[in-house]
């Protein structure tokens, strides 16, 4: 069974509601889209069929003028000042994937200007995160004179002055929140000051790149018309700013809904060689590189395919392996470095399981963990990765969490430095909580909902405590209730090729436009097979005329409380599965359990078992009281599971697999035949949590009287005066 797998389910419309809307029926009719699509585009405002057609064609979205941005036009010729001077210009980038696309989209326009560029990316191990003195010392020592920040600087005031004290100036272009003091440099370029008019606060760093690189094209050619300068800029980087802004989780509306849907159109048909390598070795996943077939490049595939590999390189080994893919036009330097990428990649996704089953441990051991914010360190975390197991903390546990690792180890004095990293829930804006804590910090920075920060060991107990008296604050009304957003409940027969067509329209999707989540009710499990060496689950569900494969990743056919047979209630985003060339719909199950009908039966006998337990003798005696042969067949039963390693049964789950063996064994006598077991030593039973059990067999040469249990004898003495 999969921990608090019942979550609450958020429907926006039911079924009922969609055949009642009249809106949605109006645009169904006038745009020829089925009503589940035209209710999806009414979830997301477009009341009318004229602002669902603009929403369609991405009508409402247009670039603003980059020049509105505070210190665009002093930045742009702070630099072109620079090529003139024919000055050694620095990019000075982050090792993630908005800070690799940023740096990349820099440098080949430059590079395109015919500039000697360079770039620096810290060593996310050695100089950590951010501009920092020994880099600026560096920089100085080979000569730099001009360094612009991607994705970085707007909270390195002391390193761009010390900088500035020594002859290197810096222009900052940055989308990080902003303190109250932003850094003494030549231009500082970060919509998110308070005092900068520009229209739309929400772009991703590279999407601050690819404004500056339209106002650098602008200003270079003042002849030309700037829209004629914007689409050069589009047509040449948008695909790159495109996986920037995706990777970093930005809200995909106004700008960046255009720009990330230029980038996807872009990337279908790609001339860069990296990029090309780089999707057809994810696709293919047998580690050749071979060409891929022309399929559509949606939001998701950059998001959880091609995202992660750039990542990786990043986390635990080099940026600079990624932004080398983007600069080469070295077909045969390219697929080596995306297959090394994507052996990154895997290395990445072994150390992540290993510390998020670590974290998991820790939470579990201390009873005080389950606080507003989780903070959580260790000694042997890789710093690199723990930004993402923070995310599964986070989702799993529906709390803000911190994971913070002393890779060094610990000096004794307190003052060995952990870096940590975070992210939250709607509610609390980590960097506030982080600035609320900043006297107990060495630096700290990031966005709302995922910041990363440096701490001496010392300072972590009242950190700890502080940050969960700020979270308090946020959630006055108690730790969140884990919630999941359903568009719109749907019925059979509006599971078609069609709609599951349709829903490439909406794209891209991302955060303001999420993925379109659906629910479906009384769902027959016709059989579960694991597959991925048993890490994901493949199900074939039936109701009615439907009958549709559903994956479920990243959970094991162990894991579920439900077997072939049982009926489920099921969340899921509709998919179109390509395989040889054939196209069928699949689901990709984000929540699932048994119908709410079940889980009311279930509650019941839960309660009667309790009852009974207390004393009261409820029931007949033969519904409740086990015989001698049904304590055989459930031994025989669990001794079957054991040696298929199937180890890990609900007692409800078992109930239903007992049914369909023509054992008919109810919760309650069933729960007290497992108790007995587990008092007379005759089986191993560790309770994961309530009528969740792990079994073992314990092999025995000796019989073992049933009288031997207490409870065995109190239960028939409290039945034998009904007999």
């Amino acid at each position: 069974m999969k921990p608090n797998s019942l979550k609450k389910w958020n429907v926006h419309s039911t079924h009922q509601d969609m055949i009642n809307d009249a809106a949605a029926a109006e645009i169904s009719r006038s745009l020829g889209v089925s009503l589940p699509c035209a209710e999806l585009l009414v979830g997301r405002g477009c009341t009318t069929p004229e602002a669902a057609k603009k929403f369609l064609g991405k009508g409402s979205e247009i670039l603003h003028d980059p020049f509105l941005m505070k210190d665009m036009r002093k930045g742009v010729q702070r630099v072109l000042q620079a090529i003139e001077r024919k000055e050694r210009i620095v990019i000075y980038g982050d090792y993630d994937v908005d800070g690799v696309t940023s740096v990349s989209i820099l440098y080949l326009y430059l590079q395109s200007l015919g500039v000697d560029v360079h770039y620096y990316i810290p060593c996310r191990k050695g100089g950590g995160y951010g501009v920092s003195r020994s880099a600026v010392d560096q920089l100085i020592e080979e000569g730099t004179q001009l360094v612009i920040t991607v994705d970085t600087g707007i909270t390195a005031n002391d390193e761009i002055l010390y900088a500035k004290e020594r002859g290197v100036e810096f222009v900052v272009t940055d989308h990080h929140e902003c303190r109250a003091e932003v850094p003494e440099a030549c231009a500082v370029i970060n919509p998110k000051q308070e005092d900068c008019p520009y229209p739309f606060k929400e772009l991703a760093g590279v999407g601050v790149v690819f404004k500056f690189l339209c106002a650098m094209e602008c200003e270079a050619h003042p002849e030309r018309p700037a829209m004629d300068c914007v689409r050069h800029v589009s047509y040449e980087y948008a695909d790159l700013a495109a996986i920037g802004t995706i990777a970093d989780v930005m809200p995909i509306k106004d700008e960046n809904r255009l720009i990330v849907s230029l980038g996807l159109s872009r990337m279908e048909h790609t001339k860069r060689i990296g990029l090309t390598e780089l999707i057809n070795l994810s696709r293919n996943g047998d580690g050749k590189s071979k060409a891929s077939s022309i399929k559509k490049i949606t939001s998701g595939f950059i998001g959880f395919t091609i995202a992660p590999r750039i990542n990786a390189a990043g986390r635990i080994s080099n940026a600079s392996i990624a932004v080398e893919l983007f600069l080469t036009d070295d077909r045969k330097k390219a697929v080596e470095l995306a297959a090394r990428l994507c052996d990154i990649n895997r290395e990445r996704q072994v150390e992540e399981n290993k510390i998020a089953e670590q974290a998991y441990e820790k939470i579990a051991a201390d009873p005080t963990a389950d606080r507003a914010v989780m903070v959580l360190d260790d000694e042997k975390w890789h710093h690199g990765i723990i930004g993402i197991v923070s995310s599964r903390v986070t989702e799993k546990h529906g709390c803000p969490s911190i994971l913070i690792s002393f890779e060094d180890g610990d000096d004794g004095t307190g003052d060995d430095v952990g870096k940590g990293s975070g992210r939250s829930i709607v509610g609390m804006n980590l960097v506030e909580a982080l600035n609320h804590c900043s006297d107990l910090l060495v630096k700290y920075g990031g966005h709302e909902l995922a910041a990363g920060l440096t701490i001496k060991r010392s300072n972590l107990p009242e950190f700890r405590r502080r940050i969960n008296e700020y979270a308090k604050t946020c959630f006055r009304e108690g730790k969140p209730e884990p919630v999941m957003e359903v568009d719109c409940e749907l019925v059979p027969a509006d599971v078609t090729m069609r709609f599951a067509e349709e829903l490439f329209l909406l794209e891209p999707y991302g955060i303001s436009n999420p993925v379109p989540q659906f629910a479906m009710y009384g769902m027959t499990v016709s059989d579960r097979i694991p597959v991925g060496a048993g890490r994901h689950t493949k199900l074939h569900l039936t109701k009615d005329d439907l009958s549709v494969v559903a994956m479920y990743f990243g959970v094991s056919p162990m894991e579920l409380d439900f077997s072939t047979g049982d009926r489920v209630d099921v969340l899921f985003n509709l998919d179109i599965n390509e395989f040889r060339g054939i196209k069928s719909l699949q689901l990709i199950v984000r929540d699932i359990h048994l119908s709410e009908e079940e889980r009311t039966v279930e509650d019941s006998e839960r309660e009667l078992y309790e009852q009974i337990k207390n004393g009261e003798a409820l029931g007949e005696p033969e519904e409740i009281v086990p015989t001698r042969d049904e304590f055989a067949s459930v031994y025989q039963f669990l001794r079957h599971e054991f040696r298929a390693a199937r180890d890990i049964l609900s007692l409800p789950q078992m109930v239903r697999m007992l049914s369909r063996q023509g054992i008919s064994i109810g919760y309650v006598k069933l729960k007290f035949i497992v108790r007995i077991f587990q008092e007379l030593n005759l089986v191993g039973v560790d309770e994961e949590r309530e009528d969740l059990y792990r079994f073992s067999i314990v092999y025995t040469k000796n019989k073992t009287s049933l009288d031997k249990s207490n409870i065995y004898r109190r239960l028939k003495n409290q039945y034998s005066k009904q007999q």
